[in-house]
């Protein structure tokens, strides 16, 4: 006698799943070594030229002005006209062919180097260490209760993303405006309505990206890191666990004969993963949030020279070279 299948079968329980992520809050930790020197050098340089260009003099007036009431766009000698604008399509066209180039050559350089989100949220992360301290102690502090400390620090930290901020909106405005003339229009009260506007735009724009949304801005909103993948291939260089020499992972002394217990080099302290500023564990592979900031690479090179291990487990190199 067959059963029906109704009398005993059981209700399927469905469970709604949803189809956005959980944000958790990502702590990088400070890190120091070659990459980061260059990541530093960087911001310097892209930092230099945008507050500083516009100040720069030239013939008895700014030496970049993007005089949009005049139609004329000053570039140091030269004077760009409406008619004109076919220099800035062939400008655009040899900037995208050559940021597909780079990647296809170098990977994401441009991300972790050069990127205004990149440079801002290291200037920002810069002033949040400064104030509340490094990993550990800002992980301590978000979980502390609200106390008088934690206020101050915040209003500090908080305060003085605004003051960045809004000097960075300034700068902005001051390619579009003599930068002169709008200073000594805030001076004397009398900024006029759209200058107000696009600083206040600009700045608070430049503090939410840099100061709250920082990687997320990178994972989600960015179309760069989507489209990547279709410029790389197996001879790009990129930021690459080695896994043959990895694993398997586990801690071990230094001088230990790891070897002989099948470990491999990784003793798994997971301070490549600490120190991303996207939150990413480069050992699971490439992935499309990281941004090629070679933090890791600093990380692990540190651990390796402690535990006596060649460097080099995580660098750059290509898929083609690790399989060899």
């Amino acid at each position: 006698m067959v059963t029906p299948l109704a009398a005993t079968s059981k209700p399927v329980a469905f469970v709604e799943q949803s189809l956005y992520e959980i944000h958790e809050k990502v702590y990088p930790r400070s890190v120091t070594g070659v990459y980061a020197t260059w990541r530093w050098l960087m911001v310097w340089l892209t930092q230099a030229l945008f507050y500083g260009l516009c100040w720069l003099p030239w013939n008895g007036r700014q030496a970049v002005l993007f005089d949009l009431t005049a139609r004329k766009f000053y570039v140091f000698g030269l004077v760009f006209w409406p008619q004109d604008v076919i220099y800035l399509a062939v400008l655009l066209i040899i900037s995208a062919y050559s940021l597909f180039l780079f990647t296809a050559v170098g990977g994401r350089l441009w991300c972790g180097h050069a990127c205004p989100q990149t440079v801002y949220t290291e200037i920002f992360l810069w002033i949040e260490r400064k104030i509340e301290g490094d990993r550990a102690a800002r992980i301590k502090l978000d979980a502390n209760a609200i106390s008088m400390k934690k206020l101050l620090l915040r209003a500090s930290k908080y305060g003085a993303w605004g003051l960045l901020a809004l000097w960075t909106g300034f700068t902005f405005v001051g390619y579009f405006t003599p930068i002169k003339a709008l200073w000594g229009s805030i001076l004397t009260y009398s900024l006029g309505p759209w200058e107000t506007f696009w600083i206040i735009f600009y700045g608070s724009f430049t503090y939410v990206f840099a100061g709250h949304l920082r990687e997320q801005v990178c994972k989600y909103m960015c179309p760069y890191a989507r489209f990547q993948g279709v410029m790389f291939d197996l001879d790009t260089l990129t930021i690459t666990y080695d896994d043959t020499r990895g694993e398997p992972r586990g801690s071990h002394k230094k001088g230990a004969a790891y070897k002989a217990e099948g470990k491999g080099d990784c003793v798994d302290c997971s301070i490549c993963v600490q120190v991303c500023p996207t939150g990413i564990d480069i050992r699971k592979g490439l992935q499309y949030e990281c941004i090629g900031c070679a933090a890791c690479i600093d990380a692990c090179d540190q651990v390796m020279e402690k535990m006596g291990t060649p460097k080099g487990l995580i660098r750059y190199s290509t898929e083609h070279a690790i399989a060899a």
